[in-house]
């Protein structure tokens, strides 16, 4: 069976909803004649009376009252997708989600490359807070720490940088290879809590002196802070730390390395629309290419 026409249900589904072919006439700006006209074509079309036309003012019978509730139905939806459609044009911008350690050493200082090779992708790069669920269906990519790769329902997971981390501190500080009590002497900081420091002093045959534990900073970024400001030695993950250890802002003291068991890992939405997936796989290629330059 052929589709009814389109004109005719837009008729009839104005004049169901409005209860009255002279208002369908006004919302669809043309003349009373011409709804009822449609009306009558779609009932010739369907082989049945959708309006008792009997009495003074036309009353709509039960299979017309059928057939309008699908078609309101379906007319909010075809309404709603259009809408969706026309925002995502008008909006086409690729979201990024970041933990806040990648978002400030390494994504934002590398951004205004990717801006200048792609000038025509808008972006907006938010907060992704660790331990906390991220919203895909607002967010396109993120950058994350983890333990193990996130295994997530239409996200695809990627590899992204080392966590593994080092002792680091100011070069002014302490020289160059101190010993482990020298280290321990120079003041101890601490990420979240104190088993970083724990797992390296004891692979470095040592241990913990409870009786001098040092600072705890609640995010990497404020832990690094006070490495650069002097305040004593952090374990940092290298890939964050690059670009300070480069400029002789930190120095490493030593090779040994711990929780190299996580990584950093780039999600990526699978499910785009064409336009954004476009966008997306630019941006990806480009933080791959970043990585690997070093």
């Amino acid at each position: 069976m052929p589709l009814p026409p389109l004109n005719a249900l837009r008729a009839f589904e104005a004049a169901a909803r409005l209860k009255s072919f002279k208002a369908a006439a006004d919302a669809l700006f043309v003349t009373q004649s011409a709804v009822s006209h449609q009306i009558r074509h779609l009932e010739d079309f369907l082989r049945v009376p959708l309006f008792d036309r009997s009495g003074a003012r036309p009353r709509i019978l039960p299979a017309g009252q059928e057939l309008a509730r699908t078609l309101s139905l379906s007319f909010a939806e075809i309404d709603a997708a259009c809408r969706r459609i026309a925002q995502a044009r008008q909006e086409r911008v690729l979201v990024i989600a970041a933990i806040p350690s990648v978002a400030i050493c390494w994504l934002i200082p590398r951004l205004a490359r990717f801006r200048e090779s792609h000038p025509e992708v808008a972006l907006r790069v938010v907060y992704a807070m660790h331990g906390h669920e991220i919203d895909f269906s607002a967010t396109h990519l993120a950058f994350v720490y983890a333990d193990r790769a996130p295994q997530l329902p239409g996200v695809e997971t990627l590899a992204f940088l080392s966590g593994a981390c080092v002792p680091v501190c100011s070069p002014q500080l302490l020289p160059a290879a101190p010993t482990v009590a020298e280290i321990k002497a120079a003041g101890l900081l601490h990420d979240t809590d104190r088993s970083g420091w724990a797992e390296w002093l004891a692979q470095a045959g040592s241990g913990l002196d409870p009786q001098d534990p040092g600072p705890l900073f609640e995010d990497f970024n404020l832990l690094r802070a006070a490495a650069l400001a002097g305040q004593g030695v952090a374990l940092c993950p290298l890939a964050m730390i690059r670009d300070d250890l480069d400029s002789g802002r930190l120095v490493q003291l030593s090779a040994e390395a711990v929780l190299d068991q996580f990584d950093y890992y780039l999600l990526c939405t699978e499910a785009l629309p064409p336009a954004l997936a476009e966008d997306a796989a630019a941006f990806r290629a480009w933080a791959f290419a970043e990585r690997d330059a070093g």
